[in-house]
């Protein structure tokens, strides 16, 4: 047994034994524990060492899948790291094929953030170096390779990485790792008949994303939990391919945000349901001083297929059990200040477009009512054509199917299918663009002045579909988004915003030096648009 396990067994024991007996026997039988991802610790020369490596999970009782993970079977260990401290990372792939290890949500240069060009080939290393410079924060780090993003992480690549300063150590928060500060990676996964991860990448999943029927919190089904009772803190992680999410708890008991993506809020802010994007994270506290048993759940969302069963109801991601120790930490009337927008008068601004190809959203479309039927569309009528029309297009067979008998750069004519006319050779793999260009590697997009102030407008118009925007090299502020006033809980530092039909504005400014080797990334967070060409590259001088 590894010694982490012993540890991880021994704890969950303690808190079991905190319960009555009958509690005990429903806690111990009813559900599996949730895995707390143990805090790496640096060698003896202050590095950390991240291995990407196969594994194998067991997601369903007695089936074992074939997964991915970092220094384990599936998903990663938490990498906890100090504003101002230098920080030396060594990441050694022991894949199967060539990955990068991009660091979601850190503000470093472009040679250390890991975006595409810095592929790690099977067996190869690649160090890394830099000095963290930002508020507390909770982050995260997964693989950036350009066309098989979607796919690695499905598999199970990605982690947290903590950031910690003073302002952050003053505030009596919850912070017992595992105990009343509790890691949250939300994961829907498609398993297929044998029980493996199903991934495709093909027309449908091009324009929609890759969905699963099982939803994971830190690599298992519906968990269950021994927390202190008090406030408890949840640091949430929407790691899907390209499910939105919208959190609430089974008793409807508030949740209080406390910080986003790039850290703590001026205060907290309360709420009855918590909606996500992929890539997002927020911080929430929840008081469990009444010691009642209580659920974390995902409400249904409107989303092309994401309202399919189970998520057509609320899904179960977490049993919470209070013991009968007493958390620490208290819930503060004030966080930490955010600064004043600077003026917006004369800066620099950029438009990024949005729009996926009309061929791509009608065959995608087709291909997913196909397949599941117009429930999937969730009710919504989308792009170039409505539920009505989307049904009276010619039949096509379900191209949803086996990925290597698929040609990645086109989509072809397949016996039973029918297509629109010029359709036959559809490059789905670069149907998604930024100002009507798809991804290109080779050429960045633009310059930006470092340390410059700049409003940069994402637009969805013409384009009804989600799109999580990210930006890599930085934290920014919304000043609109998709249209509408900045929510409360959305006005702290972010590094993705909504677009949706609309347009979003964020003020942003790059710190660090990108250089055409190494530029930053700005992408559509649904993984598999970001794989067919929805992200363009920029540097920083």
């Amino acid at each position: 047994m590894y010694r982490r396990d012993f540890i991880k067994l021994a704890a969950m024991y303690g808190a079991m034994t905190a319960l009555p007996t009958w509690s005990r026997q429903a806690f111990a039988a009813s559900r599996p524990a949730l895995p707390v991802p143990e805090i790496l610790q640096p060698d003896v020369r202050g590095t950390y060492r991240l291995n990407l490596q196969q594994g194998k999970s067991a997601f369903l009782p007695g089936v074992t899948t074939t997964t991915w993970g970092v220094n384990g079977n599936v998903l990663g260990p938490v990498l906890r790291l100090r504003r101002g401290k230098p920080v030396g990372v060594i990441v050694k792939n022991n894949l199967p094929e060539a990955s990068t290890v991009h660091w979601h949500g850190l503000e470093i240069p472009g040679e250390a953030d890991g975006g595409p060009q810095a592929m790690i080939a099977p067996g190869a290393s690649r160090e890394v170096h830099f000095t963290i410079d930002q508020r507390a924060a909770t982050c995260w780090f997964h693989p950036h390779p350009h066309q098989t993003s979607g796919y690695q992480v499905a598999m199970g690549l990605a982690g947290m990485v903590l950031i910690e300063d003073e302002e952050g150590d003053k505030l009596q928060i919850p912070s017992r790792w595992g105990v009343d500060d509790i890691p949250i990676i939300l994961q829907d996964k498609r398993l297929n008949d044998a029980g493996q991860i199903d991934y495709q990448l093909d027309v449908m999943t091009a324009a929609v994303g890759w969905f699963g029927q099982h939803m994971l919190t830190n690599g298992v089904i519906y968990p269950q939990h021994g927390v202190s009772r008090g406030w408890l803190r949840l640091r949430l992680l929407n790691g899907c391919n390209a499910r939105s999410l919208r959190l609430a708890t089974s008793d409807r008991r508030p949740l209080y945000v406390i910080a986003s993506d790039g850290g703590f809020l001026p205060e907290p802010v309360k709420l009855s349901e918590l909606p996500m994007l992929m890539g997002e994270r927020f911080e929430v506290m929840v008081d469990c001083s009444d010691g009642k048993a209580f659920d974390l759940v995902t409400l249904p969302v409107q989303q092309m297929g994401m309202t399919l069963a189970p998520f057509d109801q609320p899904v179960q991601v977490l049993k919470i059990q209070p013991t009968s120790t007493q958390s620490g930490g208290v819930l503060p009337d004030a966080l930490i200040a955010l600064p004043a927008l600077p003026s917006l008068e004369g800066l620099p601004t950029r438009w990024l477009q949005l729009m996926m190809d009309p061929q791509l959203d009608q065959l995608g479309m087709q291909a997913l009512m196909n397949r599941y039927g117009h429930g999937a569309m969730a009710g919504m009528s989308m792009g170039n054509g409505s539920k009505e029309t989307m049904a009276s297009m010619p039949s096509m067979s379900d191209s949803h199917g086996d990925m290597s008998s698929m040609d990645h750069g086109s989509m072809k004519a397949m016996p039973g299918m029918s297509m629109p006319q010029g359709a036959a050779h559809f490059d789905f793999m670069n149907g998604n663009k930024i100002n009507g260009k798809a991804y290109d590697m080779n050429n960045p997009a633009f310059d930006v002045k470092r340390g410059q102030y700049e409003r940069w407008t994402i637009s969805g118009e013409g384009d009804m579909m989600l799109h999580p925007f990210h930006i890599h090299g930085t934290q920014f502020r919304i000043l609109t988004e998709n249209g509408q006033p900045v929510a409360k809980h959305r006005q702290g530092w972010k590094d993705t915003v909504r677009v949706e039909g609309g347009r979003s504005e964020v003020l942003v400014r790059f710190d660090h030096l990108a250089d055409k080797q190494h530029a930053y990334m700005a992408h559509c967070h649904l993984l598999e648009h970001e794989d067919t060409g929805m992200m363009l590259s920029f540097t920083v001088a």
